[in-house]
């Protein structure tokens, strides 16, 4: 891992059918309300995954200043987005949970249950720590976990993602990628049987293998002190056979969670870990290199997929605004990136926020 590191889990991507809307929910209830990125323009890098047609979208990237990964959130702008049609499960295979982390769980569960329905009570996780679960108004589900770290204090109690729950079909198999490829090589526990914070979840009273995996490897990099620390928590059921939730002809950016996105420093380098560990990429934004241009942002994006086809997103940063307000962008292409970016220079992304009626 000496020529290309992981910078931290960058957001994690949610098809909706109606982005503002859902934009505006995510930011009331967790508090993802800076704008990082904005963009309404055609996909025509993701043919893989968009039965080989290009389509427009209108997505952004939204951020919790006080630490964690941000959620891209996603719409197609002109093909009909087509929803799920089924009751997604706890274990079917992709995402199917973002963990949301707090450094005060009580009073956090106190606030969102006193303005929303799907909040379930607080329960103990596996770990001994208290935790809660939300489904949002498209039934997506949310699982807030504590985590004490806090990258600017903006008095609230919700942070960003932390990390994600992954059904997969083969445990080991999975853990080659997600311990061997990804860095998550910690084992906080591996646990078989029924949970008590599932019994109201669907499908939560069945039998579950869970392994949750942290690194041993700090992350570093530009972001690594906004993205903070993070877990993957793979599940696999053992009572029936899981369902693919994005099964064909459900494709990239229909409705629910798309894909998990890594930040990443020397993109090449880490193309070359992957494929010798048999997971090469599927999809490549600059094959020849260079930058894919963003408007004010530019970078390099990457996927590849996990063995049950789970898409994972590796997000190279070359350029980003800090204030639109301003016109400032920073270029780290011309910075030391094996460090953190000053606070300060993060604390302009505050004028990047967004206000909903």
């Amino acid at each position: 891992m000496a020529d290309f590191y992981l910078v931290g889990i960058q957001q994690i991507g949610i098809g909706t059918e109606d982005m503002l809307a859902s934009w505006k929910w995510y930011a009331d209830m967790f508090q993802m309300n800076v704008r990082v990125l904005e963009d309404d323009t055609v996909a025509e890098r993701m043919l893989p995954y968009t039965n080989n047609r290009p389509e427009k979208r209108h997505a952004c990237i939204a951020a919790n200043l006080q630490g964690g990964g941000g959620f891209e959130i996603w719409q197609y702008s002109e093909r009909k987005p087509l929803p799920i049609d089924f009751d997604v499960q706890i274990g079917d295979l992709g995402v199917f949970a973002a963990k949301i982390k707090s450094h005060n769980i009580a009073a956090y569960h106190s606030e969102l249950a006193a303005k929303y329905q799907n909040v379930s009570q607080i329960y103990t996780d596996p770990t001994g720590l208290p935790t809660f679960y939300i489904h949002d108004p498209n039934g997506n589900l949310f699982q807030v976990v504590e985590d004490n770290y806090v990258f600017i204090d903006e008095d609230r109690y919700s942070g960003g993602v932390v990390g994600a729950m992954i059904g997969v079909s083969d445990m080991e198999k999975s853990m080659e990628l997600y311990s061997g490829v990804l860095g998550y090589d910690t084992v906080v526990y591996d646990k078989t049987g029924t949970f008590s914070d599932w019994q109201t979840l669907r499908g939560g009273v069945q039998h579950y293998r869970r392994v949750l995996l942290s690194r041993s490897e700090p992350f570093k990099g530009p972001f690594k002190n906004l993205y903070g620390n993070s877990m993957i928590e793979l599940v696999q059921a053992m009572d029936r056979e899981p369902r693919k939730i994005f099964e064909k002809p459900r494709q990239w950016g229909d409705p629910g969670f798309i894909q998990i996105c890594f930040d990443v420093v020397n993109m090449r380098g880490l193309e070359a870990h992957c494929k010798e560990h048999g997971f090469p990429f599927t999809v490549d934004s600059c094959p020849g290199d260079g930058d894919f241009d963003m408007g004010l942002a530019s970078g390099h994006f990457t996927y590849i997929e996990d063995p049950d086809g789970t898409l994972i997103e590796f997000v190279e940063t070359h350029k980003i605004p800090l204030s639109n307000r301003f016109n400032i962008c920073l270029n780290l292409m011309k910075r030391d990136r094996s460090k953190p970016l000053p606070t300060l220079f993060l604390r302009l992304l505050r004028f990047n926020r967004v206000k909903f009626d």
